[in-house]
C-alpha cells in the first residue's frame, strides 16, 4: 500500500499509470480497426457481402474517424483529453456491441460507423495527455510509444482474435471486447486527470499548465493549421502510406495469402501479425529518434522509398516466396514509425495550447486514406473474381491481388514525391 501510495502521489510516476488507462483504450480501437481481416469471410457470408461492399464496410470506420479528427482536436483543446477520450470509449464499444449483435448489411454498417465515431476520439486525447504531463523533449519518444500501443493492437488483431474467433465465434468475441471496453471508460472517467495540477499533484518541471483555448483562437488556430502547405504535405503523405497500410494489413492482406498461397486463415493472420509486430518496434525507435537527431526529413524519404518499394515488389511478382511477404508486412509497420516523425514537426509548428488541433488534422490524413484504399481495391478485385466462393468468401485471381498491390505502390509515389517536399522545405528553413 505505501508503494502505491508513493507512485499516486509522484506525479512522475503517476503519469505512467493514467497514459496506461488510455493507452488501454487506444488499443481497442486498433483491435476494432483491423479485426475485419480475420472475420471477412464470415462476414461475408453472414452478411452475404461483395469484396465492394465488405471494403465499404471496413471504410466507413476509417472514414468517420478521419472526420472526426479536426472536431476531436477542437474538443480535446477545449474540453480536455479525460472527458473526450472517457466518451469515446463509450461510443466506441457500445457500437461494437452492436456490431456483435448485427444480422443485416445496414445494421452491421451502423455499428461500425459507432465504433469509428467513438475511437476517433481516443488517440488525439492521448496525444494531448501525453503534451500535458511530458516534457517537449519526451513528446517524440511518448509520440512513437503511444503508436506501438496501436501496433500491439493490430499484432492482438490477427492470430490471437483469429484463434478467439475459432474457439468462441465472432460474435462472442466481439461481445466481450465490447463490455471490456466499457469497464476502461468507467476508469477513464474515475481515474484519469488531464494534468499534473488537475489531478491535485505538483508540477511537473518544465510542463507548464496548459489553459483551454477559447472559441475565438480555436478559429484562428483551425484556419492557420488547414492553410499551411506544410500541414497539407504531411497529410498527403500519410494518406498514402498509412492507408495503404491499414488497408493491406487490416483487411486484404489475409485473403491474399489465404488464397495465393492456399494456407488458412490462421497461417495468414500470422503473417500479415507481422505489420503489427512492425507497428510496435518501428515507432518507438522513430520516435526516439526524433528527439535526439536532427535529420528527420532524410528518414521520412527513405522510409517512403522502402515502403513503395516493398509494396511494388509484391504488385510485380505476384507470388513472392512467403516468407518474403511476411519482410514486406514487418516493413510496412515498421515504417509507419518514419512516418510519425511528421507529427512533432507540425506539432512545434504551433502554440502548445492548439496541439490537439494541429495532431488531429494530420492524424486524420492516414484514415481518410484508410476509408479511400479498401473499396478502391475492392471494386479492382471484383474485376477479377473467379465466379467461386470458399466458405461464402469470394475468390480472387492473382491478376487481381497484383493491380491491389499496384494501386498501393502508386499512392507510395506520391508518398515520396511529398517526402521530399516537406525535406526542400525543411533545409530551407534550416
Amino acid at each position: 500500500m505505501v508503494a502505491i501510495r508513493s507512485v499516486w502521489l509522484d506525479p512522475s510516476r503517476r503519469r505512467w499509470l493514467l497514459w496506461g488507462i488510455l493507452a488501454l483504450a487506444f488499443l481497442l480501437v486498433n483491435v476494432y480497426r483491423l479485426s475485419t481481416a480475420v472475420i471477412s469471410g464470415e462476414l461475408m457470408n453472414a452478411l452475404g457481402t461483395t469484396g465492394a461492399q465488405l471494403g465499404t464496410l471496413h471504410a466507413v470506420f476509417f472514414l468517420v474517424y478521419a472526420l472526426m479528427q479536426i472536431p476531436t482536436g477542437i474538443l480535446v483543446d477545449r474540453v480536455g483529453p479525460r472527458l473526450t477520450a472517457a466518451g469515446g470509449a463509450v461510443v466506441m464499444n457500445l457500437g461494437a456491441i452492436w456490431f456483435a449483435l448485427a444480422t443485416t448489411y445496414g445494421s452491421a454498417f451502423g455499428g461500425r460507423l459507432l465504433i469509428g465515431l467513438g475511437g476517433s476520439a481516443i488517440f488525439v486525447s492521448l496525444l494531448r495527455f501525453c503534451a500535458n504531463w511530458y516534457r517537449v523533449e519526451e513528446f517524440g519518444t511518448m509520440n512513437g510509444v503511444s503508436f506501438a500501443v496501436g501496433g500491439i493492437g493490430g499484432v492482438l488483431a490477427t492470430t490471437p482474435f483469429a484463434v478467439a474467433v475459432e474457439l468462441a465465434g465472432w460474435r462472442t468475441t466481439l461481445l466481450g471486447l465490447g463490455l471490456f471496453g466499457l469497464l476502461v471508460a468507467g476508469a477513464t472517467v474515475a481515474l484519469v486527470r488531464d494534468s499534473a495540477e488537475r489531478a491535485g499533484l505538483p508540477p511537473i518541471e518544465d510542463v507548464p499548465e496548459q489553459s483551454r483555448l477559447s472559441i475565438a483562437e480555436i478559429r484562428e488556430f483551425t484556419g492557420r493549421v488547414t492553410a499551411d502547405r506544410w500541414t497539407w504535405a504531411a497529410s498527403v503523405l500519410l494518406y498514402c502510406t498509412g492507408g495503404v497500410n491499414l488497408t493491406l494489413v487490416g483487411l486484404w492482406g489475409i485473403p491474399y495469402v489465404v488464397q495465393v498461397y492456399g494456407v488458412s486463415v490462421t497461417t495468414a493472420s500470422t503473417i500479415t501479425l507481422l505489420g503489427g509486430v512492425g507497428a510496435v518496434v518501428g515507432p518507438p525507435a522513430f520516435g526516439r529518434l526524433s528527439d535526439t537527431a536532427d535529420r528527420r526529413t532524410e528518414v521520412i524519404v527513405c522510409g517512403a522509398v522502402v515502403h513503395t518499394s516493398a509494396v511494388g515488389l509484391v504488385a510485380v511478382v505476384g507470388d513472392p516466396p512467403l516468407l518474403l511477404v511476411g519482410v514486406v508486412f514487418f516493413l510496412l509497420g515498421s515504417l509507419l514509425g518514419a512516418f510519425v516523425l511528421t507529427y512533432p514537426m507540425i506539432q512545434r509548428r504551433y502554440d502548445d495550447r492548439a496541439s490537439g488541433i494541429a495532431l488531429g488534422t494530420i492524424n486524420g490524413a492516414s484514415f481518410f486514406g484508410a476509408a479511400s484504399f479498401p473499396t478502391l481495391m475492392g471494386w479492382a478485385l471484383d474485376i477479377y473474381w473467379t465466379g467461386e466462393y470458399i466458405d461464402g468468401t469470394r475468390v480472387y485471381t492473382m491478376t487481381g491481388y497484383r493491380v491491389a498491390f499496384g494501386i498501393g505502390a502508386a499512392a507510395g509515389i506520391v508518398a515520396i514525391g511529398c517526402a521530399l517536399w516537406l525535406h526542400r522545405r525543411s533545409e530551407k528553413r534550416t
